[in-house]
Formats: C-alpha cells, sequence, structure tokens
C-alpha cells in the first residue's frame, strides 16, 4: 500500500513517520521546504506538490477546509492526478458542508473518500495512538483499514461522508466548554480553601469527570507545561465552525454561542498561538492558582 502523506506539520509529519515505521511505502509532501526536508531527515521519501506519484492513499492534514479544496480541486489538484480508485482520506478539523461537496465530486471522478478527523495531538500521532472518527462508506474503511489500524487506537465509523467532520466538531465544542466549566469548579474550590489536585481528585471520582478533569488539567495546566501541541487559535477556528453549521441547520443552541463569545472575548488571553488549554489560566488567576509556580516549588522541596 502506497501512501501520500499531504501537510507536514506536527501531526501530519508524525503520522507520516508512524506509517514509515510501521511498513508501508510512504510519501511525505508539503508546500513548505522546510516541512519536507524536517522529514527527509527523519528517513521518510519525500516530494514536491506537483511532482506526487501515484498512490492507493492520498492522506491530507491540513489547516482548514480551504486548503483542503486547494489540494483536491487545483494543486496539485487530486481529481484529475489521483489514479482512479485511489481514496482521499482527510484527517483535517473541516468544515462539513465543504467536505460533503468534495465527497461527492471525488466520488464522481472515480476515487473513494472518507473523512478521518484525529485526537490524540502530535503525541499520538507519533506513537500510532489517535483516535479517528470516520465518514464514509464501509467498503472504503475496509480498504484502507491497515493505514488506519496503524495510526489509531480506536476508530469510531460515525456515518457517511463530512459525519465524521461533524462528531469532530460536536467533540471540540465540549472540549472547549468543559475547560471553561471545570477551570471555574476549580477556581470556586480553590477560593474557598480546596487544593486544586484535591478538588480534581473529587470530580473524577464524581459525575462531573471528563478528558478535560481526567487527562488535560494533571497533564498540561497543573503542571504547567501548556504544551499540547494544539493551539488556541485552532479551537477557535473549530468552534467557528461548529457555530457556522449549527446556525446553518436552523439551530438555536444558546450555550455554544456562549462558549464561542467566551473564546474569542480577549484574542490575546490566551493568543491564537498559546496551547489551548491557555483559556483556563485567567480563571484560575481569580484564586491566584500558578500551577508552574507550584510545580517548581515541589520540585524545589523534592530536591
Amino acid at each position: 500500500m502506497k501512501i501520500i502523506v499531504i501537510g507536514l506539520g506536527q501531526m501530519g509529519g508524525n503520522m507520516a513517520v508512524t506509517l514509515d515505521r510501521a511498513g508501508f511505502e510512504v510519501v511525505g509532501s508539503d508546500v513548505f521546504e522546510v516541512a519536507r526536508t524536517r522529514l527527509t531527515e527523519q528517513g521518510v521519501t519525500t516530494a514536491a506538490p506537483d511532482a506526487l506519484p501515484a498512490a492507493d492513499i492520498y492522506l491530507l492534514s491540513l489547516p482548514t477546509a480551504d486548503h483542503v479544496r486547494e489540494v483536491i480541486e487545483r494543486s496539485p489538484g487530486l481529481l484529475d492526478s489521483a489514479p482512479r480508485g485511489s481514496i482521499i482520506v482527510d484527517t483535517s478539523t473541516s468544515d462539513p458542508t465543504v467536505s460533503r461537496e468534495l465527497a461527492a465530486k471525488v466520488i464522481d471522478a472515480g476515487l473513494e473518500w472518507l473523512d478521518a478527523p484525529v485526537s490524540g495531538g502530535p503525541k499520538g500521532a507519533a506513537l500510532g495512538k489517535l483516535g479517528m472518527l470516520l465518514g464514509g462508506e464501509v467498503a472504503t474503511l475496509a480498504r484502507a483499514a491497515p493505514m488506519l489500524e496503524a495510526l489509531s487506537a480506536k476508530r469510531t465509523h460515525v456515518g457517511g461522508p463530512g459525519s465524521g467532520h461533524v462528531v469532530k466538531l460536536a467533540n471540540n465544542y465540549l472540549c472547549a466548554t468543559n475547560l471553561i466549566a471545570t477551570a471555574e469548579a476549580v477556581t470556586l474550590a480553590a477560593k474557598a480553601g480546596v487544593d486544586p489536585a484535591a478538588c480534581l481528585s473529587g470530580l473524577n471520582s464524581g459525575s462531573g469527570r471528563s478528558a478535560i478533569s481526567e487527562v488535560n488539567f494533571p497533564e498540561w495546566i497543573l503542571s504547567g507545561r501548556f504544551d499540547s501541541g494544539f493551539t488556541s487559535g485552532l479551537m477557535r477556528k473549530d468552534l467557528r465552525l461548529a457555530r457556522d453549521a449549527a446556525e446553518g441547520l436552523g439551530l438555536n443552541l444558546g450555550l455554544l454561542e456562549q462558549v464561542v463569545s467566551d473564546w474569542h472575548a480577549d484574542r490575546e488571553k490566551p493568543a491564537d498561538a498559546d496551547d489551548f488549554n491557555h483559556i483556563t489560566s485567567s480563571i484560575l488567576a481569580q484564586a491566584n492558582i500558578d500551577f508552574a509556580l507550584s510545580r517548581a516549588n515541589d520540585e524545589e522541596t523534592s530536591a
């Protein structure tokens, strides 16, 4: 199985390395030469977008739906250049409406389509432990299964083309909401004299727990590391997509509107380039919680 990975950022680059390590014939491609050079240095073959060889699967890891459209329709123009019967797999978090439009064009051109947005960050991509939400035909899933199994620890087929991107937006909306809600809960407890770590232990033993309280807070927030690999700008983009999807469906989702507003209230706190977990920082500051300082003190005490 020959796989071309298009988009060699932290996610795409790590997926290319993982697939190469798993024994697939992999070629990585990116419009930026520095990204191609970085992958070449890790032992993976690369090619410029205008010099792609034929492949069985074209795996896209791109920032936005506009970039996905560009690759499919214009440069390198997979609709015309990809061999008939090959599969386009879009792992980006994208606009479901655009995904369904592009999927129809891909299928009409004699190709196959899967939307496969991922979770697990660069670390999950490097370890082949991603979570994948899959939208597409069952037969296409079966053909792509060896690649999907090499990349992911969990795969969930949620429906036809575009469905994976719908559920991914729903997931990221909940993630964004839970970051704010959990930060407020921890701040409430801390201001009342409860240790934040103890508060989280209590939350995680009850019905208020979530992946945010169980993973994000200890891994990236309590530790003061804030290095998940996912930026605030990307989360803001996903929230806007979720809001637009709701509006397009004629839905009135008040909490979604409020969460979108909260994430856009101050574009510098956090800045778009900051780790998305930093949305909690200004909330936690109300209880004078400085997790990075606490970690440093703990390490000094241990030493």
